[in-house]
């Protein structure tokens, strides 16, 4: 693996992370019949274990798009934005009001990730395409 693989191997690895809390999430909220987390649970599992790994995935499979500076920001920003997203959705979920402009600013940090994620994506095929890979 090269240098730069090391993005699309950890976006994968927390992939799984996510996968596995959102699942805990999801018995748990079964088990109680309390479902006030349920839009954590799908958060947690949409964007933190689907995308997460459908775009470490593509990472791997781009590796010209795995080395730049584009995928550095995105994993980043979704890294950093996520949790901070998933934390304030929770607290406003079970009431605190005060949560909520932190669900805003997570929510911006993964959409700009995401968006530097696509920039570079249609760049990096553009590249590949004009080289004739």
């Amino acid at each position: 693996m090269s240098s730069h693989g090391w993005v699309g191997v950890a976006l994968v690895k927390i992939a799984s992370l996510y996968l596995f809390v959102g699942l805990v999430l999801g018995v748990a909220m079964g088990l109680s019949r309390n479902f006030a987390l349920v839009s954590v649970h799908t958060h947690v599992l949409l964007l933190g274990w689907a995308t997460l790994a459908i775009t470490g995935i593509v990472y791997l499979v781009l590796p010209r798009c795995a080395g730049t500076g584009l995928a550095r920001a995105h994993f980043w920003l979704h890294n950093l934005g996520l949790p901070v997203m998933l934390l304030s959705l929770s607290a406003a979920s079970l009431g605190e009001a005060r949560a909520e402009p932190l669900i805003g600013l997570g929510s911006i940090l993964v959409t700009v990730g995401l968006g530097l994620f696509t920039l570079n994506v249609l760049r990096g095929v553009h590249t590949a395409e004009a080289a004739g890979a």
